[in-house]
C-alpha cells in the first residue's frame, strides 16, 4: 500500500533536514516541502499559531514505522505530526517508481 505522510517542522531549514534524512535513508521516494503554513492547535490546554513548513512525503506502509522513527531522530518537537494517508490511486509508472526508491532498506 502506497501512502503519503504530512510532517510539519518548525521552519524549513528543518523540514529540509528531515525532508533529506528520509530520502536519503530510501523511506522516501519525494519529499515534497510547502513553506509559510500557517497552523492553528491546541496545546497544553491552550489555543496557539505558529509558522511552520509542511512536509509530504510519498512513500509505503510498510516504510511507515521507519519514517516515524527517523522523524522523531531529526526533529525538534516534542510530539510531531506525522501522519499517513492512503494513496487510492495512482498512476503505474509513478506507483512502481516509489516501490523502487523505497524498497525495503
Amino acid at each position: 500500500m502506497y501512502i503519503v505522510v504530512l510532517i510539519t517542522a518548525k521552519n524549513v531549514k528543518e523540514a529540509q533536514t528531515i525532508g533529506q534524512g528520509l530520502v536519503n535513508s530510501r523511506l522516501a521516494a519525494c519529499v515534497n516541502i510547502v513553506k509559510n503554513v500557517q497552523s492553528i492547535f491546541s496545546w497544553q490546554g491552550k489555543i496557539d499559531q505558529a509558522q511552520e513548513a509542511l512536509l509530504i512525503v510519498k512513500s509505503t506502509k510498510s516504510q511507515f514505522s521507519k519514517i516515524v522513527k527517523k522523524v522523531h531522530a531529526l526533529h525538534s518537537y516534542t510530539v510531531p505530526e506525522i501522519i499517513a494517508l492512503p494513496i487510492v490511486a495512482g498512476s503505474k509508472n509513478y506507483l512502481q517508481w516509489i516501490d523502487e526508491a523505497v524498497k525495503d532498506h
